[in-house]
C-alpha cells in the first residue's frame, strides 16, 4: 500500500523535524520533504507532488495564509492543514476562506495530529473545539437566515423532533463531537468502543443530513445549547 506524501513548512527547525519524526512512525503516511520558509515551498509548488501540506502561519518574509492563498490560486489540489501557535478567530476564519482542509494548534498529541492527517484524507475538514466555535460565530453574523429564532415554534419542533429521532447514546455522542473531542476521547468518555462511536457518528451525519463532524459540530453551536440536551434527554422514553 502506498503511503500519502507530506510536506511540512516551518520556520522552526525543532518542531518541524518533530512531526516530520511523528509522521515517520506511522503507517498510513511519510515525509515527503521539510521547508523552512514558504518561498522555498511556493518555488517548488508546480512539482510538488504531495497529499498533504502541514503549514504553520507566523513565519518571516511571508505568512502561511499568504502560502495557502498562491497554492489555492495556482489550483493545487493537495490538501493544507494549518498547524501553528496562533489561535487568533482571524486566522481561523481566513485559514478556512482560503480553503484550508484543517485548522490545528502545535500543542496538538502527537497521535491526534495522525488522526487529523487520516481525516483530511477521508475528505473532512478538521478544526480545534475553539475553531468549531468562531466558525459557527461567523455563521450565525454572515448568515442570518440560517440562524434558529428561539421563539420561532416551527424551528423548535423542527429540533425537537430531530433530537427526538436521536438515541440517548447519539445525543451524548453529539454533544462531545460539538466540544471538539475524536472518536477515542468520546469512547472514553461513555465507555464504549471506537467501533460503536463510529457507527453513532454515521447515524447522525444522516439523521440530520450533514456530511461531516465539522457539520455536526456547527449545527450544535447553531441551533442548541447544554440545556436543550438536558431538556431533551429526559422527554425521550427510552
Amino acid at each position: 500500500m502506498n503511503k500519502f506524501a507530506v510536506s511540512i513548512v516551518d520556520d522552526h527547525a525543532l518542531f518541524r523535524r518533530g512531526v516530520a519524526d511523528i509522521i515517520r512512525q506511522s503507517a498510513d503516511f511519510q515525509v515527503q520533504k521539510e521547508y523552512s520558509s514558504g518561498l522555498d515551498f511556493l518555488n517548488e509548488l508546480p512539482h510538488a507532488d504531495i497529499d498533504v501540506l502541514l503549514l504553520d502561519v507566523q513565519m518571516p518574509e511571508i505568512t502561511g495564509i499568504e502560502v495557502l492563498k498562491q497554492i489555492r490560486e495556482k489550483q493545487a489540489h493537495f490538501k493544507v492543514i494549518i498547524l501553528t501557535a496562533s489561535l487568533e478567530d482571524s486566522i481561523v476564519l481566513d485559514a478556512i476562506r482560503y480553503g484550508a482542509n484543517g485548522f490545528l494548534p502545535k500543542d496538538t498529541l502527537p497521535e491526534d495530529i495522525l488522526l487529523k492527517l487520516q481525516q483530511v484524507m477521508q475528505g473532512e475538514i478538521v478544526l480545534h473545539a475553539n475553531g468549531i466555535h468562531v466558525l459557527a460565530e461567523q455563521f450565525r453574523h454572515s448568515a442570518p437566515l440560517t440562524v434558529v429564532q428561539p421563539l420561532d415554534k416551527t424551528v423548535l419542533e423542527t429540533q425537537r423532533k430531530l433530537l427526538l429521532e436521536m438515541t440517548q447514546r447519539e445525543q451524548e455522542t453529539l454533544r462531545l463531537i460539538a466540544k471538539g473531542l475524536n472518536n477515542k476521547l468520546i469512547a472514553r468518555e461513555l465507555g464504549i468502543s471506537d467501533g460503536t462511536v463510529k457507527v453513532y457518528v454515521k447515524n447522525l451525519l444522516r439523521k440530520l443530513s450533514v456530511h461531516s463532524r465539522l457539520e455536526l459540530s456547527v449545527w450544535v453551536h447553531q441551533h442548541l445549547n447544554s440545556s436543550d440536551f438536558e431538556i431533551h434527554s429526559i422527554e425521550r422514553h427510552f
